[in-house]
């Protein structure tokens, strides 16, 4: 049986918002996309579960706000300047009906035509994936439905003013499964190489960790060859309206 093509992205879209458990979940492919989307005018917004306070050894009243600050510059290497954290418990995720509703509610704020987040598989094309990563993909996955329904967490519309907004895109990156692609320009994937070395403090706490620059563009490449081009990020690709 032969596996089915990649198709590129149609690119009619206008914003994007990008829905991660942890600071540097973005940063291991999916931000070069990121920056391909900002260079052509797309306006784009990063929702962090968590802070990421449980990823390093110091504790982690030290590690939350170093991490936000490292998130920050990565967001600002690929053209990011809308960057939201929440504080739910990093390490201990979970697809609640309060995280859907946190979800929903920034869909609803931001009113995006397309949502980036990752994949709630067990297993990834990398191997066992993190629970907290499971649960901020299928969290996400629920709360674009639940921002497009009227009588779903109603209070967003009667206390916040915020009405049903459904995007038209669930982009699911990680897939060993993709459906669509994102052709790069070399400017893409050099953004994407400095924005993951913008997680210093991260980075350094994983000494075995490889530098970006020695896995990305390859992974980037890898990619490419399945979209017919040099480089590129491929997702698992719902269209969810229209």
């Amino acid at each position: 049986m032969t596996a089915p093509a990649i198709e590129r992205l149609p690119e009619d879209f206008t914003r994007v918002l990008c829905v991660v458990a942890h600071p540097d979940d973005m940063e291991y492919g999916a931000s070069a996309a990121v920056h391909h989307w900002t260079s052509r005018g797309v306006e784009v917004a990063y929702l962090l579960l968590t802070s990421g306070e449980a990823g390093m050894q110091s504790p982690p009243e030290v590690v939350g706000p170093l991490r936000a600050r490292e998130q920050k510059d990565a967001c600002a290497a690929v053209g990011v300047d809308q960057l939201t954290i929440l504080d739910h418990p990093d390490g201990m995720l979970e697809p609640t009906l309060g995280l859907r509703r946190d979800i929903a509610r920034v869909i609803r704020q931001f009113r995006p035509d397309v949502v980036v987040t990752g994949s709630w598989d067990v297993e990834a094309p990398w191997g066992l994936n993190q629970a907290d990563h499971r649960a901020a993909g299928l969290a996400t996955l629920d709360a674009c439905r639940d921002a497009d329904n009227t009588w779903v967490f109603p209070e967003l519309a009667t206390d916040e003013g915020l009405p049903k907004w459904g995007p038209t895109w669930l982009l699911v990156h990680g897939s060993d499964r993709p459906t669509h692609g994102v052709g790069l320009a070399e400017a893409d994937v050099a953004a994407a190489v400095g924005s993951l070395g913008a997680h210093r403090a991260y980075l350094a706490d994983l000494p075995e960790h490889p530098k970006p620059v020695e896995f990305i563009p390859e992974m980037l490449r890898g990619q490419g060859r399945a979209l017919g081009t040099a480089h590129a990020v491929l997702f698992r690709g719902y269209r969810l309206r229209g």
